[in-house]
């Protein structure tokens, strides 16, 4: 995680949103008030999917489970 104070971040705005796009990067951008974090979209949704996914009871171990199943046993589905 790149570290930076927020009037450096304020001149590159355009290129640390690029970075966070292109590469993932994920960026902490310090003020005297506290740290605000950049990522991208893409990045963001995936977090908020995870800790939603994460809260379904059961889910960890479905998860575990479906990873265990051998691939004989498997179904494939076809979508629509």
């Amino acid at each position: 995680m790149q570290n930076i104070n927020i009037t450096t971040a304020r001149a590159e705005l355009f290129k640390l949103a690029s970075s966070c796009i292109k590469y993932n990067n994920v960026i902490n951008i310090n003020t005297k008030e506290g740290n605000v974090i950049m990522l991208s979209e893409e990045d963001y949704n995936s977090l908020i999917e995870s800790l939603y996914l994460a809260g379904i009871p059961g889910m960890y171990e479905s998860i575990i489970e479906g990873v265990n199943t051998p691939i004989e046993e498997c179904v494939k589905v076809e979508w629509k």
